[in-house]
């Protein structure tokens, strides 16, 4: 368990800092007026849905994956398609966080919302046997 661990936290440290490289240079984030809350109009709400969206949608997608993740498995079993589901729900939220960036500029604080969202779904051995239900 410990060594699919690593490797596991190692794709989703890659999955951050890439997110985060992407972000300084394509955002300009060395320009700290790019971290104002932007004024929101009408034309900016779909912009707004985009992070609301991949929130749901990878969180929903991740449950319907873990839960198809056969219960009579050992965990060692378990962990592949564990890491599988995580990965659709990585990916969602980082198309999420390019699109705001690459659409719109401006609204960089709600990408950075989702890499702080993304920093915080770190792999951990608890988080794992939380989510497969597995209860020592």
């Amino acid at each position: 368990m410990k060594d699919q661990l690593k490797v596991f936290r190692i794709i989703h440290l890659a999955l951050v800092a890439g997110l985060v490289v992407a972000y300084f240079v394509l955002g300009n984030l060395s320009d700290f007026s790019q971290l104002k809350l932007p004024t929101l109009d009408n034309d900016n709400m779909i912009y707004l849905a985009i992070p609301i969206a991949a929130f749901i949608i990878s969180n929903l997608m991740f449950k319907m994956l873990v839960s198809k993740i056969d219960n009579a498995l050992s965990l060692k079993e378990k962990i592949v398609p564990y890491q599988s589901a995580s990965i659709v729900r990585y990916a969602i939220i980082e198309g999420a966080a390019f699109l705001i960036l690459i659409l719109k500029p401006e609204l960089i604080v709600f990408g950075l919302l989702l890499i702080v969202y993304l920093a915080l779904l770190m792999p951990t051995e608890y988080r794992i046997k939380r989510d497969l239900q597995i209860l020592d």
